[in-house]
């Protein structure tokens, strides 16, 4: 046999050779943690479906963003999970300043201030009695340019409540052109904008559904995106980011690696991507049953999402991944 000219072996052969040369590079910094936040509880509520993850209270959120902090995470994400009679079909419950995630960015500013950078999840479903993310027209089908108006004076109490990122997520077109100009005339100029520029409407939020007590009646298919097209994920990322988004995320992200790759390969703003509710539950339950192994799945999974392209990435392992990491 004629030796091979070319060895790549040589490459792998130690585990501090193959850190050497590793061409993709995770850090905690990069790492978003999704968090809940629920009205009405005592002490931290589990949720079934996401194994490890709670709804937290204001006392427990607060620890919580002390710890990502210290961890070195490159932020907080907080959803607000209200009490059921603080619904009704306008969602109103998510500008008012005494809202439950108003409530929690306050908290949450005041214990780490600029030490950790926190977005707020601007957007209706949690907040309103049909569980969709805006406001019904009278033919049942969710009103675009009324739902705006309402994700700008949402966006604006976010930002007062000391936000340093408003983050619309309900896919109506326009929305960030408009909470834009609603954060400058308020004075908030200096809040930025992490839009969920591609948003599928995909089958692996189901878990994040239970995390937020979701209303929801029907699919949200007339205005989450296709899952079977790609060219329309760059389309809507190009429109957010020249609509004046900051930051520009694909949600899902494992399974959107292409999508993922395409807003990466020619935005001029930094890309994130969310590891969403229902990928990480699929890798939990399988690690519980020992099918896999959850640290290697965890950390095998981010660095695919980091490698396709996202700066950034929204994770409910981020603090398991911070530790490692370190």
């Amino acid at each position: 046999m004629i030796p091979p000219v070319r060895r790549p072996r040589r490459l792998r052969s130690t585990p501090a050779i193959r850190r050497l040369v590793a061409e993709t590079r995770v850090s905690p910094s990069q790492l978003l943690l999704p968090v809940f936040v629920a009205d009405g509880l005592r002490e931290p509520r589990p949720i079934s479906s996401l194994p490890g993850v709670a709804q937290h209270t204001l006392d427990s959120v607060r620890a919580e963003a002390t710890r990502a902090a210290e961890a070195g995470l490159g932020g907080l994400v907080l959803f607000g999970v209200p009490e059921a009679g603080d619904k009704d079909a306008t969602g109103s419950a998510g500008a008012a300043d005494t809202g439950i995630l108003n409530r929690a960015i306050a908290a949450v500013r005041a214990e780490t201030g600029d030490d950790l950078p926190l977005f707020a999840d601007t957007c209706l479903d949690e907040f309103t009695d049909h569980g969709h993310c805006g406001v019904l027209a009278a033919d049942g089908t969710v009103d675009n340019d009324a739902t705006v108006e309402l994700y700008v004076q949402q966006a604006v109490a976010q930002a007062r409540a000391g936000a340093h990122f408003v983050s619309p997520s309900g896919m109506m077109d326009g929305q960030v052109a408009a909470i834009r100009a609603g954060l400058d005339l308020a004075g908030h100029e200096e809040v930025g904008i992490l839009a969920y520029a591609a948003k599928y409407a995909s089958a692996f939020y189901g878990p994040f559904r239970e995390a937020v007590g979701s209303s929801l009646v029907g699919d949200r298919r007339t205005y989450q995106q296709d899952p079977a097209n790609r060219r329309e994920g760059r389309l809507e990322a190009a429109l957010d980011e020249l609509e004046g988004a900051d930051l520009l995320m694909v949600k899902p992200a494992g399974y959107y690696l292409d999508v993922l790759a395409d807003v990466a390969a020619w935005s001029r703003v930094p890309v994130a991507a969310y590891q969403v509710s229902g990928e990480y539950a699929m890798i939990a339950a399988a690690a519980e049953r020992g099918w896999i192994d959850r640290r290697a799945a965890l950390e095998e999974s981010t660095t695919a999402i980091v490698r396709a392209g996202a700066d950034i990435v929204l994770t409910y392992a981020a603090l398991e991944l911070a530790g490692w990491l370190r």
